[in-house]
């Protein structure tokens, strides 16, 4: 099954999802109105709230919840797109300006704000505690990850584990939470719910693994981003880390370490890829992320067949074979 497929069997379901999103983000207030149209269409992949419906479905929802969840989950997602590159300091985004680039920093975070509270009002909506605890505790764990993150700039004693507890924070623990909630919202046993749990934890991981390789590997024009972003922000990624400490001279350990430490290594890019090709940094990222892939893969195994159970390992499959 490839992405074409999946969007016709999600066609329905996803022409729903983003009528509500419309719906959601309009407000009495013009600038959140105008903000907010730019980024809702600015040409997204719907990553997120795709799962959602594609779990749901294989969970064999019966209603319209699986709509909202999946706004929710956008919601939270780009309200925090809208945090990062504020804090990142991003001009680029899906190939198209950010938001703050055009708006400016504070708007950008006061909207961000206004999604995150519409994402608790439509939780309420949804009558259930066990969603309203499973999001809030998720939004907290984001934010927790990108603090964690801030920290781990500039740092080149960044372990491979504190690595990991960034994107499950940043990226994975949102993944997680779209899946999990399509096994509460249809009431599923407990091991169903925690294997659609661990299917969007180990995707999640998987997902920002190959993004971190895309940094460093990827074309910029169709990535829709600058390469290079993470090492002009001295964001110590898995590739960047294994290339310093599997570099074969102090020479080139120190480059990175002092990119790392000055956020300067842009200058120096085509010098630290040669190094990551040397080392095998890339590849070692690579595996990394195929092994989340295929323990996404595995946690499907006591989900029923269907359609949707194809197009969740499809993706799951594509997460690690993008190139954007």
């Amino acid at each position: 099954m490839d992405l074409e497929q999946i969007r016709e069997l999600t066609a329905d379901d996803m022409k729903a999802v983003n009528q509500l999103i419309q719906q959601q983000v309009d407000s009495d207030v013009s600038l959140i109105n105008q903000l907010g149209f730019y980024i809702v269409n600015s040409g997204g992949k719907r990553l997120r709230p795709l799962l959602s419906v594609l779990a749901s479905r294989a969970m064999n929802i019966d209603n319209n919840d699986h709509h909202t969840l999946a706004a929710i989950i956008e919601f939270i997602h780009t309200a925090t797109l809208l945090h990062d590159d504020v804090v990142d300091e991003s001009t680029l985004r899906r190939g198209r300006e950010t938001a703050n680039a055009i708006f400016g920093n504070q708007a950008s975070v006061l909207v961000g704000d206004f999604l995150y509270t519409r994402s608790f009002q439509m939780m309420v909506n949804l009558k259930r505690m066990r969603v309203m605890e499973i999001l809030s505790e998720a939004t907290n764990q984001i934010a927790e990850g990108e603090v964690l993150q801030l920290m781990n700039c500039n740092d080149p004693q960044t372990t491979e584990k504190r690595y990991f507890d960034v994107i499950y924070g940043k990226t994975a623990r949102l993944f997680e939470a779209a899946t999990q909630l399509a096994a509460v919202l249809t009431d599923q046993p407990a091991e169903l719910e925690q294997a659609m749990q661990n299917y969007g934890k180990h995707l999640g991981t998987a997902f920002q693994l190959a993004d971190d390789i895309l940094d460093y590997a990827a074309d910029a024009a169709e990535m829709g981003k600058n390469v290079g972003d993470d090492l002009a922000e001295g964001k110590p990624t898995l590739p960047l880390l294994y290339a310093m400490w599997k570099a074969s001279n102090d020479d080139d350990s120190a480059l990175i370490k002092e990119a790392i430490e000055q956020a300067n290594g842009l200058e120096h890019l085509s010098r630290i890829q040669g190094i990551m090709d040397k080392t095998g940094a890339l590849d070692y990222t690579r595996q990394c992320a195929d092994k989340e892939v295929a323990q996404a893969i595995d946690s499907l195994s006591i989900v029923p067949d269907s359609p949707y159970k194809d197009a969740l390992i499809a993706l799951a499959h594509m997460s690690v074979a993008r190139t954007k």
